[in-house]
């Protein structure tokens, strides 16, 4: 989340704008602390869904989400006047779906990815934190994320590499 000081959204205004809606994380944004990690969580029900698809599939949704995100979350935070508000939560659920993605099935991957995902997000690592304050717009508020995402599917992956 931003240093800056967020601006309180009322939930009439998320739950009345399907913009906001869906960049709240379906309301999930609101959460009165950690929205990060509440909207992270509402990835892994949209998880167990697209883990049916064939990988190809699964990336294709992914990566239709995230463009799709980029308008988003660049709509909302315009309307709200805010960049990147802790609410804005599209960017977590996309993030996580990346580090998820192609695991074996199983709670225990999907957990340690959940928490993978949420270390590099709060974290911040470098480049992640450089580009999160270089790039601006919905570019910038999906960046952090999907680099956090990537970030948590390769150490995932290695760990799956290796204990399997």
């Amino acid at each position: 989340m931003n240093s800056q000081k967020q601006k309180q959204i009322k939930p009439g205004v998320i739950f009345s704008d399907p913009v906001h809606f869906l960049a709240f994380g379906f309301g999930s944004g609101l959460a009165p602390f950690a929205p990060g990690t509440f909207g992270t969580l509402v990835a892994i029900p949209l998880f167990l869904l697209l883990s049916k698809l064939p990988a190809a599939g699964y990336f294709l949704v992914m990566l239709a989400l995230l463009f799709f995100g980029i308008w988003l979350c660049g709509r909302s935070a315009e309307k709200l006047g805010v960049h990147d508000h802790g609410g804005i939560v599209w960017d977590e659920i996309v993030g996580l779906l990346i580090t998820l993605f192609m695991i074996p099935a199983g709670w225990v991957w999907i957990v340690l990815g959940f928490v993978l995902f949420r270390f590099f997000d709060i974290v911040k690592p470098w480049p992640i934190r450089w580009l999160d304050k270089q790039v601006d717009g919905g570019l910038g508020i999906m960046l952090d994320d999907v680099l956090a995402g990537i970030f948590g599917w390769i150490i995932l992956q290695l760990i799956i590499f290796y204990t399997q």
